[in-house]
């Protein structure tokens, strides 16, 4: 078995995709405040500051009055930022990757990821946290015999369009030996 990510487009109400665009912003300003504290770590004192560290952080940002609105949108996105960027420092440190670059707002595309505390997959409908409805998705293909997503990953491009990517277990039958 490997897992597959299925995309889908879909067609979010005004009150999801006002939720959606706070959700990308936010996950962009966690992203950039972990990476400028663990920047300054480094560079100031000389010590690494890990992923423990930024998601005490987080907690911290969240308390404060002027980020206060991080706690508006669902804080598994905002976790899930913070594993990227460990992800990120990773493959800086063993040379696969440059730098971690900090985000932009004049971004092509947005994206923000969720795993299974933070969504509800029931009969082909998915609902993400801190929304009433289920998203409005053009199911082009169907996903693998019974299987639920173990992350969904929601997206917008530079065109406007939004997408919504679930991760699924699959397996993948052997073809004819040639």
């Amino acid at each position: 078995t490997v897992k597959r990510a299925f995309k889908f487009r879909f067609y979010p109400t005004p009150e999801q995709a006002d939720l959606l665009n706070r959700t990308f912003g936010c996950v962009r300003k966690v992203y950039n405040l972990a990476l400028q504290a663990r920047t300054e770590g480094w560079y100031l004192r000389q010590e690494r500051v890990n992923y423990n560290a930024t998601s005490a952080m987080l907690t911290a940002w969240k308390k404060s009055e002027e980020l206060a609105f991080l706690n508006e949108v669902s804080s598994v996105a905002l976790q899930q930022c913070l594993r990227h960027l460990q992800g990120a420092f990773s493959a800086f440190w063993e040379k696969r990757a440059r730098y971690p670059r900090f985000k932009s707002k004049r971004k092509s595309r947005a994206s923000a990821e969720f795993t299974p505390s933070a969504f509800r997959f029931t009969d082909g409908k998915l609902t993400l946290a801190k929304m009433a409805a289920p998203l409005d998705i053009v199911w082009s293909r169907p996903l693998p015999g019974g299987q639920s997503p173990s992350t969904v990953t929601v997206s917008w491009d530079s065109a406007g369009r939004w997408f919504v990517s679930l991760l699924c277990e699959d397996t993948i039958a052997p073809g004819p030996v040639t």
